[in-house]
């Protein structure tokens, strides 16, 4: 797996809040939500409008009424298009009691990078 340059399509940083990486080009985060840039609300307000979420997923688990309690691993996998894992993140653990219900949503949003104009290939690993 192979870092993009700063500047390029795809270089990451970590937030300064919560230390999560993020794509360099955010404005906010979107993990803690704190706003990073606060000197370009034009860029932000625009970037927000430009987003668009090519993929979104939700789906609900209760627990039955009756047995033990379940412990449960959420985990994400991400492939390339030759189908070669290049990222594989625990994103949260738990346990769920009798009756309980837990709901669980993954969200993929995009952003258009029209400052990157000449930038030829793409950067997926």
């Amino acid at each position: 797996m192979s870092t993009p340059r700063p500047g390029t399509a795809g270089a990451t940083r970590s937030c300064p809040h919560c230390k999560t990486t993020i794509l360099e080009s955010a404005s906010v985060c979107p993990a803690c939500k704190h706003h990073l840039r606060f000197d370009e609300a034009a860029v932000t307000a625009k970037r927000v409008a430009e987003t668009i979420v090519p993929l979104r997923v939700q789906g609900t688990v209760r627990h039955p009424p009756d047995g033990g309690p379940w412990e449960y691993t959420v985990v994400l996998t991400i492939r390339n298009d030759r189908g070669d894992e290049i990222a594989r993140h625990v994103v949260g653990v738990g346990a769920m009691q009798l009756n309980e219900e837990r709901t669980f949503t993954l969200a993929v949003e995009a952003v258009p990078r029209n400052d990157l104009k000449g930038l030829r290939g793409r950067r997926d690993h």
